[in-house]
């Protein structure tokens, strides 16, 4: 995607650790690592929380991580210039970067998951 990597290498000259968390393995992982490396960023951790972490099946597969950036996310993955925006260098400061890590209020409800979720495309399809 654009401004990807431009992106990426800024927050790491900021001092923000990146750690790769992907579905791929072996040469497939490799192959991406390398594509990475080629293009001038290099992970804090692969698939780990941190390099030293020993993986078990008896705890969570879950990243300990401050910001997830992730293109599988149901809202849709935004652009690379807005993420910078938000996480650049006066992120802790900003106003926009609180808004987005607060958490909306959520209605109470007895509604079941799913016509919840048929709610939220609803006017999607009208």
């Amino acid at each position: 995607m654009i401004f990807a990597f431009d992106t990426l290498k800024k927050l790491q000259q900021e001092g923000n650790r990146l750690i790769l968390w992907t579905y791929r393995n072996g040469a497939r992982l490799d192959e991406a690592v390398q594509f990475c490396k080629d293009n001038g960023i290099t992970f804090y951790a692969i698939n780990r929380s941190y390099p030293e972490e020993a993986l078990s099946e008896e705890i969570s597969r879950k990243i300990n991580a401050d910001i997830f950036i992730d293109d599988r996310d149901v809202r849709g993955m935004m652009g690379w210039g807005e993420i910078y925006q938000i996480l650049g260098s006066s992120a802790e400061t900003s106003p926009t970067l609180k808004q987005k890590r607060s958490k909306p209020a959520r209605k109470k409800t007895k509604k079941s998951f799913m016509s919840r979720i048929e709610e939220l495309f609803k006017d999607e399809n009208t």
